[in-house]
């Protein structure tokens, strides 16, 4: 989809629908005054017989017009009140946008940006570009592997050009360009996500991610099984060596301005092509979503696209961690005794605990390697304590929490921080090993004592935070910006942490 932004007053020929944001102070916007005075009074009367239709935020109303007037339909776009309108009402609106638009076969849009209009911390081009941003976002479609694609589907875009109309057209599309080199990030998560895993397995998984990154800059090396056992990976092993397809990790560095002269950012994600729960399988509900668990995973290389699309000036290391959790004479078992690359022996009490393990050596690799002052880790762990919408965080510095819930806010990518307590350390200790993989209380409070596993992994001068994206890397019903599926929730989150923190 296309998203051009001009100076350009008269429609272009191929248009076929006019979008005029209003607000819910101010129906008779001056785009809408506007078309009023060549078309005459049609949007007022028809709002008036609407009344329903208030401007709302994210609310529509399509008006039918006659050819004459250049156009097939107005789509009055509601933005809510101007003093309380933000980033996230405009992105919101932008996809409902999108969906009001499907029905309609809609495929060339002119967009009527007001210019003059400056909110609450957010000026006019910023109001255009995010209501492109929600649009494209929200215009998501997977679509990859159907052979035949239904032309009559309601939701089947048909969205090809958006003409946004503005006398700040520079600066907006500058804007809404920042705004598209995070989303071309969330996308690809979101793609890596659907993948199947028949598709996606650790080692295509690992020659995609040096494919696609390296021709942006990104530096990429990528480890295999025999590199893994040097390094001492007896965990990271332990959990891929029932499958037959090989674990792999993949460690990427985006080097900015400067690298070297302080130290980096690391973000590490688990990226379980198949996770069958080994020994101890799964149910058999649920196990169709199991390609959903290199989630983190695909949240990190997403982050990496966008970092070098946008020429960030950070120093940032990204690591995936990548395996199949399978079944065969060669599984590893509940009563395993592990060694880590730490040196921490681990005890497998449940081979479906797999994701720490993996975790805990890229963990120790990333600061061994790097010495980061800053560790974040991505993982679809334990399950939706929090439901979809928010994400369980653990952070071991309050500065740094700090600053992710600020990027939370400004981005609408919600955490909500969950406690470090010595009571899941206890919890957490083995009789025969160092640490054991499940804690007793595991069925209450499984997050919490996940967290305090990998915490065993972190070095005592590093700061370090743990995202549990089980339920926010995939929604299970459809949201203003995202269809229901993966969300590539985090890449937005973790985006703005790195542009306010370390450039």
């Amino acid at each position: 989809m296309s998203i051009p932004f001009t100076f350009l007053k008269e429609p272009r020929p191929e248009a076929d629908t006019l979008v005029i944001p209003v607000y819910e102070d101010q129906l008779e916007s001056p785009g809408v005054a506007a078309f009023q005075s060549e078309n005459g009074k049609v949007l007022s009367r028809a709002m008036e017989n609407h009344a329903k239709f208030k401007g709302r935020p994210g609310q529509t109303y399509i008006v039918p017009l006659h050819l004459e007037t250049g156009y097939a339909r107005v789509v009055l776009l509601g933005l809510g009140q101007k003093n309380k309108i933000d980033a996230i009402v405009c992105e919101k609106a932008g996809g409902a946008l999108c969906l009001a638009l499907r029905p309609t076969s809609a495929g060339h849009v002119t967009l009527l940006a007001e210019d003059e209009f400056h909110g609450e911390g957010i000026g006019a081009p910023a109001v255009a570009a995010h209501i492109c941003n929600g649009l494209k976002l929200r215009n998501y479609r997977f679509d990859k592997y159907k052979t035949k694609k239904k032309d009559d589907e309601d939701d089947q875009p048909t969205l090809k050009q958006v003409d946004v109309v503005t006398g700040h057209h520079a600066p907006a599309q500058a804007a809404f360009a920042e705004l598209d080199n995070v989303a071309q990030g969330t996308l690809l998560a979101r793609d890596l996500t659907n993948e199947p895993p028949n598709k996606l397995n650790p080692e295509t998984f690992a020659e995609w991610i040096r494919d696609e990154l390296k021709p942006l800059g990104v530096e990429v090396g990528v480890f295999d099984e025999k590199k893994l056992e040097k390094l001492g990976m007896g965990a990271f092993c332990a959990v891929g060596q029932a499958s037959a397809v090989p674990p792999r990790m993949v460690v990427m560095r985006w080097k900015g301005e400067n690298p070297g002269k302080k130290p980096p950012v690391a973000f590490v994600g688990k990226g379980l092509t198949y996770d069958s729960g080994g020994l101890n399988l799964k149910q058999a509900k649920g196990l169709e979503l199991m390609r959903l668990d290199m989630g983190g995973a695909g949240t990190v290389v997403g982050l990496m696209k966008t970092l070098a699309l946008r020429k960030s000036k950070a120093d940032v290391i990204g690591i995936a961690g990548l395996a199949e959790n399978m079944i065969s004479g060669n599984s590893y078992r509940p009563s395993d005794i592990l060694t880590s690359m730490s040196g921490k022996t681990i005890e497998v009490l449940n081979t479906d605990a797999e994701g720490r393990l993996v975790l805990a050596d890229c963990l120790t690799y990333a600061q061994k390697t790097f010495k980061p002052e800053v560790v974040i880790d991505l993982a679809t762990l334990t399950g939706t304590m929090l439901g979809t919408d928010y994400c369980a965080t653990f952070a071991n510095d309050d500065e740094l929490w700090s600053r992710l819930e600020a990027a939370s806010r400004q981005t609408g990518e919600k955490v909500w921080r969950m406690p470090l307590d010595e009571l899941w350390r206890k919890d957490i200790e083995s009789s025969v090993a160092d640490i054991k993989n499940l804690g007793s209380a595991s069925g209450f409070a499984a997050t919490c004592t996940a967290a305090a596993f990998l915490e065993a992994f972190v070095e005592k001068d590093v700061k370090w935070a743990h995202l549990d994206i089980a339920g926010s890397a995939w929604l299970l019903s459809d949201r203003p910006t995202c269809p229901k599926g993966p969300s590539g929730y985090g890449v937005r989150l973790l985006n703005r942490f790195v542009a306010d923190h370390y450039e």
